[in-house]
């Protein structure tokens, strides 16, 4: 199907070129586009180093590390997209391609999809800002998705839930027994995930996550289990404790 760039202005810097293997069928999206505001440092949250190596460079090595894996697209700042960060090419350059993130997560998605190669049936969606994703959980997701599913990595809720309304007064006790946080990796069959960000261009719709937009078309998408050390890092306290989610197993 044809699927229309939501920004023109997108453009794709291959850093090499390359055949991945014929058995590869599977294009990430790396999503590293945010401004991480919330951190003290006025470096990019998703350039600083954490558990011995820059935060994004966890993501790229982890997923061209597997076999499936064609290429990784990573959706940088259009700031950082001409020059990007030199500990980036630590990386399989024939299997890296850098895009320009958009206004809202959900426009550098579409981009970093647009720009992944023709051919490739599986899309894996990752958030830079959880570099210790484990291949247990990429397996899970990526499996769901072979099987015509789009697959969110979740945790179940162990805490109770309140609803607090403006002045702060508890207004009931939410259910969590069939709440679950989403995490990312999410994966899809590439036609869906292109099919769900097209009707939500057309229908004016941002969501904060890729799984929403699948949703509200009624396409089916499943929790994978995922795991507390895919944390996502968003406040600077978070950072010393990555650092040590990284020395424990799954």
């Amino acid at each position: 199907m044809s699927h229309q760039p939501a920004h023109p202005a997108s453009r794709t810097l291959p850093l090499a070129g390359g055949n991945a293997a014929a058995s590869a069928d599977v294009g990430v999206v790396l999503v590293a586009g945010g401004s991480g505001t919330r951190t003290a440092s006025s470096e990019l949250k998703q350039f600083r180093w954490v558990a011995g190596k820059p935060m994004l460079l966890h993501s790229v090595q982890r997923f061209q590390a597997r076999p499936d894996v064609a290429m990784v697209v990573c959706v940088l700042p259009r700031s950082h997209v001409g020059d990007p960060p030199p500990w980036l090419f630590q990386s399989d350059l024939e299997r890296l391609l850098i895009s320009v993130g958009g206004p809202t997560r959900q426009a550098s998605v579409e981009n970093g999809l647009q720009d992944l190669p023709a051919g490739l049936g599986i899309v894996v969606v990752h958030d830079a800002a959880r570099p210790l994703v484990s291949d247990a959980t990429i397996d899970g997701v990526i499996a769901a998705a072979r099987g015509g599913r789009g697959a969110v990595a979740a945790l179940p809720v162990v805490d109770t839930l309140k609803e607090v309304g403006e002045d702060g007064r508890i207004v009931r006790t939410v259910e969590r027994t069939r709440l679950w946080r989403a995490q990312t990796p999410q994966a899809f069959p590439r036609d869906m995930l292109a099919r769900a960000h097209d009707a939500a261009n057309r229908d004016k719709v941002v969501a904060t996550d890729d799984a929403a937009l699948c949703e509200r078309l009624g396409i089916p998408v499943v929790v994978v289990r995922g795991s507390e050390r895919a944390m996502k890092i968003t406040d600077e306290s978070d950072f010393a404790r990555a650092d040590a989610l990284a020395g424990l197993s799954d």
